[in-house]
């Protein structure tokens, strides 16, 4: 029996080792498996990608559980011979990357990105991006993931802007990509467009203003925007305002005097609402500019791009609508037409994730993505949407899911999809900041370039570059084949696209899986992966969001430190089902620290056991041990058929009930009388029969705590290959 054993297991003297063990062997890379003979040529292939991380500084728990998932599917299917390729990257993540070296920038040199300069600033973004970088490789590898690092991508690397500047071009010229004026996400402190998954909703709590207008009572939480009001809303069949008709003018009385205004019917107003009326805001609000779209009426802008009002508010402009708020209503009130103060008003205000800033939604020129634009599929057939046949990008991303080309696990979350689908706006794709993809479109007069740059010195020959970055997941949403190397026809992305799986966090289905579905449909006519698969968010123990602020956060390198990579994946596997928040805490990460120990001394047992003995074929098994291994084989039938349905949780509970309650508890007790007794033949039996079921428990296991079963795999007297990673799985 090896020496090691002596020793109670240590996983932070041999997780580094064998992390280098596994890099040196090339076996993470599918063509070194198929040149050293563990994967056929012609064997099928199984294909991820990274979600790329953020280089925006450390991955925390909910990365963790990321990669935890995804490392034991992909080390299964290479156990079982597939071509297995798994490709890491990390995200540029334009705002936040920014936005972070900004605020460095401030704190330590008191200046501005503008006091650099755009291209002084984008180096200092770039060191920055590069250490995060290393620093996130170094975590990837601490939990133990097996990625080919020889294909790692970034989304701002060359091939990926290749990429980046294909789609755009591509979409531009099928109508798909328009600048227009809509509108979006202001972040006023910014100074940018954001994204709807940089929003962060905050519970607060408002007054909430009822005021007279004309004959009716309206109710606002921002009278700040009331100004440019001058259209009544109200439901078609209200019975309340029947007498009202479609158009009709009215005069009241306002903040800064009389106004006509006019009678809109649209279904957007909520009879059940207060007084079942209200007055629109379009250049403020989404719905409001949504009902202006479908009646053309006027949109003027209240709210300066830094949140003061402008010169339609009368007495009040150039005051910020945070101050003006207070002095407005007071005005109405004394103009009698203040009818109450709700203040026990609750809502959900929008703040910019980056800057804590109240969100303003404004009409501004913007470059888009219309998802609603009908265009003619230019590539092959797509799952029963023939080529040459017309569509949208919302009917192809619905028609994808429904034709069960892509299914989603759990499949509760595909109504969540339907549901976005079907409310999908033109998506806002540029952004005022510095760090990503600029826009490949140059100007020159009337012309326009896109795409390219227009000729090699085209600043010289008088063509400028627009100024905006895309937002990021233009970029990320072209990642399940950028990383295969297209718009080149690589190997690769021959081989290995469509990807079987993609895993994720069910907080970003809309943001980014969506968007995947939406640019491969387009450029490629085909889906990006077969299967989504979501894992729920990690909370704390109380089942809290996890939180710098409150203190909560669990730092996976410190639990990994501390109980090793093993223990802390299966705390963030079992019990963790599809979709399902996970409630997590260091005890229980120490909990399966003791299960990396028990597995260390149930070899040591079984070793100490067969030092001596002959492990031949020819011993034939006893009754007993036949059915103990007809046991172990049922255990891997099922163990599989939980992996294939992607419940990890219960392939991970039912091994660890085995090893422990059952191996540990029950069959190494049972044996102890026929290895310490005088039946040779009984003897030998069960030692060949332990050593059997010790190996597939090993197996059946790595996928799920890699490290401590490759390090027992490596002192074992017999064995089908030379690291377990890349043994055969059990069959049977």
């Amino acid at each position: 029996m090896d020496k090691k054993f002596e020793s109670p297991y240590d996983p932070g003297a041999t997780e580094d080792a064998i992390y280098a063990r596994w890099e040196e062997s090339g076996y993470f890379n599918p063509d070194v498996c198929i040149r050293k003979g563990v994967a056929k040529p012609d064997a099928e292939t199984f294909s991820i990608v990274l979600p790329p991380p953020n280089v925006t500084g450390t991955l925390h728990m909910g990365h963790a559980a990321m990669l935890a998932v995804e490392d034991t599917i992909v080390r299964y299917h290479r156990l079982t011979g597939k071509r297995t390729l798994w490709i890491p990257g990390t995200d540029h993540a334009a705002i936040a990357t920014q936005s972070k070296v900004e605020k460095e920038l401030k704190k330590k040199e008191n200046k501005s990105r503008y006091d650099l300069g755009r291209d002084a600033f984008l180096k200092r973004v770039e060191t920055f991006a590069q250490e995060s970088h290393d620093t996130i490789e170094n975590q990837i590898k601490k939990m133990g993931s097996s990625v080919d690092w020889s294909r790692e991508a970034f989304t701002l690397d060359e091939v990926r802007s290749r990429a980046v500047r294909t789609a755009f071009k591509n979409m531009f010229n099928a109508g798909l990509i328009f600048r227009g004026s809509r509108i979006v996400n202001w972040d006023p402190r910014g100074q940018t467009t954001i994204s709807d998954d940089e929003i962060v909703y905050t519970e607060e709590k408002a007054a909430f203003y009822y005021f007279k207008y004309g004959p009716f009572t309206i109710g606002t939480a921002r009278p700040e925007t009331k100004f440019g009001d001058k259209y009544v809303v109200m439901h078609p069949k209200d019975e309340r305002y029947a007498q009202y008709k479609d158009g009709e003018k009215i005069t009241v009385e306002w903040i800064n005097g009389p106004i006509e205004a006019t009678i809109i019917k649209d279904t957007a107003a909520n009879p059940d609402f207060g007084s079942g009326v209200m007055t629109i805001t379009p250049a403020h609000s989404a719905v409001d500019f949504e009902i202006a779209e479908r009646h053309g009426l006027d949109i003027e802008q209240v709210i300066d791009y830094n949140g003061t009002l402008l010169p339609i508010a009368g007495e009040f402009a150039g005051l910020h609508i945070s101050k003006a708020r207070e002095q407005i209503v007071e005005k109405l009130d004394k103009k009698g037409l203040l009818v109450k103060v709700d203040e026990t008003y609750v809502h959900n205000l929008a703040r910019a994730e980056r800057t804590d800033e109240p969100i303003e939604p404004q009409i501004m020129q913007q470059w888009f993505v219309d998802v609603e634009k009908e265009f003619t599929l230019p590539h092959s057939s797509i799952d029963g949407i023939p080529a040459g046949a017309k569509t949208t990008l919302k009917l192809l991303m619905r028609h994808v899911v429904e034709s069960g080309a892509i299914k989603i696990l759990p499949e509760r979350f595909e109504k969540n999809y339907y549901h976005w689908i079907d409310n999908l706006r033109p998506w806002c794709i540029s952004r005022q900041i510095w760090y990503g993809h600029r826009i490949p479109v140059w100007y020159r007069g009337e012309e326009i370039a896109v795409g390219e740059p227009p000729e090699a010195d085209w600043e010289s020959a008088g063509w400028t570059q627009d100024e905006d970055t895309l937002d990021t997941w233009f970029s990320s949403g072209l990642w399940s084949f950028s990383t295969l190397g297209w718009p080149e026809e690589t190997d690769d992305f021959k081989t290995y696209h469509p990807t079987s799986l993609l895993e994720t966090g069910y907080d970003i289905l809309f943001f980014w899986v969506a968007r995947m579905i939406l640019m491969t449909g387009f450029n490629l006519g085909s889906v990006p992966f077969h299967t989504v698969y979501l894992h729920g968010l990690v909370r704390d123990e109380h089942n809290r969001k996890m939180s710098k602020s409150i203190g909560n956060s669990i730092n996976p390198l410190d639990m990994i430190e501390k109980y090793g990579a093993d223990a802390t994946r299966l705390s963030l596997l079992i019990g963790a089902a599809p979709g399902n928040d996970l409630p997590l805490s260091e005890a229980r990460v120490k909990g399966y620290k003791h299960f990396a120990n028990k597995l260390w001394n149930i070899t040591r047992f079984i070793l100490m056991n067969t030092e001596d003995e002959t492990l031949s074929n020819e011993v034939p098994y006893s009754k007993e041990d036949e059915a103990l291994l007809s046991e172990v084989a049922e255990l891997a039938k099922t163990v599989t058929q939980y992996i294939e349905d992607y419940r990890l949780d219960l392939a991970a509970d039912t091994l660890y009930q085995y090893a422990w309650h059952r191996l540990a508890d029950v069959i190494l007790e049972e044996s102890k009388p026929l290895l310490y007794g005088d039946d040779e033949t009984l003897k030998a039996s069960r030692v060949r029969c332990l050593y059997a079921i010790l190996t597939e428990t090993l197996t059946l296991l790595h996928p799920f705590m890699p490290f401590v079963t490759e390090e027992i795999y490596s002192a074992l007297p017999k064995k089908e290959s030379d690291l377990l990673m890349v043994a055969q799985w059990p069959s049977h």
